[in-house]
């Protein structure tokens, strides 16, 4: 559905266009702080009474993603919808898109949440991915060939930052892996000899426009993000511009509007395959927010109303640091929580601290994220170290 919600615009009943959002995370008040710069009220649906972003928003509709009035609720207050996670349940987008504009759609959205059916979107776009096989039952245990190992099992839905799988080393593991994921339908893929993971975050409007920006090249840890450097500096321009290429295919494919992030592997060999999509903004795109002219929330904000898009650009290269609850217990799990060392922090050049307004610090769980600026990349690179050190993270 082709729509321009203009900011500042009154409606028929002189209210402030409103845009609304599924989820209430870290991602959903960064989008509800780019929609507010930008002229906008926003409105929030998640059932948490103290979610970062139904915190900061014009209204918080505190229900479940699925249940009717709250729906309901959320089409009358909007102009129009989007999401901040993949899992939220698809019919759910599917309802509201009945009565107010929905980007992206709850089609692409069932695409990007269940493991299984991305595969064999991969496929059908010509985009390389991982040799896989699907482990649906008990029967699928005994046909998965030997050269499929070493591999990792994972979850067709429910599954991430790293929850949801198992590494299964050889096919005599196989069934005791897919017994530790209750056997649960899962995707098998052959673990490949990696050179580096690169991320390329799309935006592509209605109209069929698309940009990107910069190639990120990233470095997980447990299978959590922690590392995202821009520019990628093991990522060759060829390679970095095959990503870019795929990842416009893949959105266009979808018929996708909104933000699409695709993650990849670039292989020991030099070849790109593409690991998973996430049908929103990303972790490896924060640094956005603090080194580009337009960030991938103002993207978000720009694909849902409609709004002409630009090509991004990187003013200063970063490092963007993930800040996981891990932090405030420097002496473990079991001992009192500290808060880690802002002062520290924030005298450092360049450094941007971004804290997501959760008061409860868990081990694993997403805090805040950490983005140095500097002049030229190796500035940025020595100053995250600095902060590295300062917080106890490992270098990178």
């Amino acid at each position: 559905m082709n729509l321009t919600v203009l900011p500042g615009t009154p409606d028929a009943l002189g209210r402030t266009p409103t845009l609304g959002v599924l989820g209430g995370g870290q991602l959903g008040r960064m989008f509800v702080h780019a929609a507010q710069q930008a002229g906008y009220a926003t409105a929030v649906l998640e059932p948490d009474a103290h979610s970062p972003a139904g915190l900061v928003a014009h209204h918080h509709v505190r229900a479940p993603y699925r249940d009717p009035a709250a729906l309901a609720e959320l089409s009358a207050l909007c102009a129009a919808v989007t999401t901040e996670f993949e899992n939220v349940p698809a019919d759910a987008l599917q309802t509201l898109a009945a009565h107010v504009p929905v980007a992206p759609a709850a089609e692409a959205v069932a695409v990007c949440q269940h493991r299984a059916r991305e595969k064999a979107f991969f496929q059908r776009a010509g985009v390389p991915c991982a040799p896989f096989a699907l482990i649906e039952g008990p029967a699928d245990l005994s046909v998965v060939p030997g050269s499929m190992f070493p591999a990792l099992l994972k979850t067709s839905t429910l599954g991430y930052d790293g929850k949801g799988q198992a590494t299964v080393p050889s096919p005599a593991e196989l069934p005791a892996a897919w017994a530790s994921l209750k056997q649960a339908p899962c995707v098998l893929e052959k673990r490949l000899a990696l050179r580096v993971e690169l991320s390329v975050i799309v935006a592509r409007g209605h109209d069929g426009a698309c940009v990107h920006l910069p190639v990120q090249q990233n470095l997980h840890r447990d299978g959590i993000l922690a590392v995202t450097q821009v520019p990628a500096p093991d990522v060759p321009a060829e390679l970095g511009a095959q990503a870019v290429a795929c990842a416009q295919r893949l959105a266009a494919e979808l018929g996708y509007v909104g933000v699409l992030c695709v993650e990849f592997f670039a292989l020991a060999d030099g070849t790109l395959v593409a690991n998973e999509m996430a049908p929103r903004p990303h972790n490896s795109g924060h640094y956005s927010l603090d080194a580009c002219d337009v960030s991938q929330f103002d993207l978000q904000v720009r694909t849902l109303a409609g709004l002409p898009l630009v090509a991004p650009r990187l003013h200063s290269p970063a490092v963007m640091l993930n800040l996981l609850g891990d932090l405030w217990f420097p002496d473990g799990p079991a001992a009192p929580a500290r808060t880690p060392p802002w002062a520290d922090i924030l005298a450092l050049p360049g450094a941007h601290l971004h804290l997501y307004g959760k008061t409860d610090a868990r081990p694993g769980r997403k805090m805040g994220h950490l983005t140095l600026t500097a002049a030229d990349a190796a500035t940025a690179r020595a100053v995250a170290l600095q902060a590295c050190a300062l917080l106890g993270l490992p270098a990178f």
